[in-house]
């Protein structure tokens, strides 16, 4: 906090005027509307705490704490009926258990499935018990971290380098991979940078929250992409032109995998000995490595072939058909017909069919002719109307103004 009363007066007009423009095209969620929310302050004579362990259920749990077998079953139904919560989880589910005194019955009960929801129970006066969700509020920081890559380096390790957490770098993974191939276009000498939420409570950070900018010096150009959220409440990705920044398809399904053997009219076959087309990329990948679908869409064949071995083919639309070879298998559920959406797993890499070890084959198809996956342009899934552009421009301009001084003062935050 000493570092963000430094800021200077330049600074606050900036997150001043970001904070009149949040009101129309937020790209943070910082109000719960429809919900109760605020900071848990009930302040008991007597709490306690039971954390959730391996083999509790939540008779076992109430019974300890002198509840009625009846009373059980009614919290049971209100947790189901008003907060969804059918089970509960060890190691991460807890309760507080309230009381007047000591020796009390228990008057209040609040169920914590999360640092940012809680669940109260109540029972009045005829012995009814009442449900109630409380959104936590959250001390949302915006945080910048920036680096370079360095020799011998992936972008991950140039990530965690630069302090930037493994989720959150997970999440840079998934925007970008919709425009580069993280082999293939990665080289010393590129900078790159990341500004996202820090989600505190009480002074202590709790967890990392949404990416809200990202910028990469690719080898086709510099990729920036802005979390936008329209008037209509649906967020999304945009590039510094109020373009769509995600596309329909990934160009690369696995995650920092290495390319093996690129698409090529001509190619020596390892296996059968002769020259042919290779109408897809090879991305290494150990057997049994989850396959992500590149693109929601259909599955239109879940097969086997000589050269493809398990194979599943994709249609997406009515341009792009994608298809993933030489699987160990299938992912339970997937099906001809089945409708998958981005990032479902499909099935597991291995080596079935003409393959000499390990690796997932992906093909793009775009109206009947294979294409790269890694240079053929891929559509956005949405791009704003003109009104909505122009306030995006709007808004982006402010914060790239805000990251520019987070740049120059590293240790600085913006607080939402």
């Amino acid at each position: 906090m000493e570092n963000a009363k430094n800021i200077n007066k330049l600074t606050r007009v900036v997150l001043g005027l970001a904070i009149v423009l949040c009101m129309i095209a937020t790209v943070v969620v910082i109000s719960h509307w429809g919900n109760r929310t605020k900071p848990v302050t009930t302040t008991p004579e007597c709490k306690s705490v039971v954390a959730v362990e391996n083999g509790d259920t939540l008779s076992k749990i109430l019974m300890a704490q002198g509840l009625k077998h009846g009373d059980v079953e009614k919290i049971a139904a209100e947790l189901k009926k008003k907060a969804g919560i059918t089970t509960l989880r060890a190691k991460r589910d807890r309760f507080e258990f309230l009381r007047n005194s000591d020796n009390a019955p228990v008057n209040k009960i609040v169920m914590i499935p999360s640092p940012w929801r809680q669940i109260e129970l109540t029972c009045d006066d005829n012995g009814k018990w009442h449900c109630d969700t409380v959104d936590v509020e959250r001390d949302i920081h915006a945080v910048y971290r920036s680096g370079k890559i360095k020799d011998g380096d992936s972008f991950y390790l140039a990530g965690q380098r630069a302090g930037i957490p493994a989720g959150v770098l997970a999440d840079v993974y998934d925007l970008l991979a919709f425009e580069m191939d993280f082999e293939r276009d990665v080289r010393a000498g590129q900078h790159f940078s990341v500004l996202y939420e820090e989600n505190y409570s009480n002074g202590a950070k709790v967890d990392n929250g949404h990416v809200l900018a990202v910028s990469f010096d690719a080898l086709r150009g510099n990729v920036k992409m802005y979390r936008f959220k329209k008037s209509d409440g649906t967020i999304g990705y945009y590039d510094e032109n109020g373009n769509g920044a995600i596309k329909s398809l990934k160009r690369t399904p696995i995650n920092n995998a290495k390319v093996t053997s690129s698409f090529s009219t001509k190619r020596h076959h390892p296996v059968l000995g002769f020259t042919r087309a290779h109408k897809g990329v090879d991305f290494r990948a150990p057997t049994g490595t989850p396959i992500p679908a590149a693109g929601a869409g259909r599955v239109i064949a879940r097969s086997f072939n000589r050269g493809h071995g398990n194979f599943v083919r994709i249609r997406h639309n009515g341009t792009f058909e994608t298809l993933y070879a030489h699987m160990s298998k299938f992912a339970k559920g997937v099906n001809v017909g089945t409708t998958v959406r981005q990032g479902q797993i499909i099935g597991y890499a291995g080596s079935t069919g003409l393959a000499t070890g390990p690796h997932l084959h992906y093909e793009v198809i775009k109206n009947g002719t294979h294409v790269n996956p890694l240079t053929v342009k891929l559509p956005a899934i949405s791009n704003l109307d003109n009104n909505q552009k122009q306030k995006f421009i709007e808004y982006r301009k402010i914060l790239d103004s805000g990251i520019e001084q987070l740049a120059n003062n590293p240790k600085w935050f913006i607080q939402l």
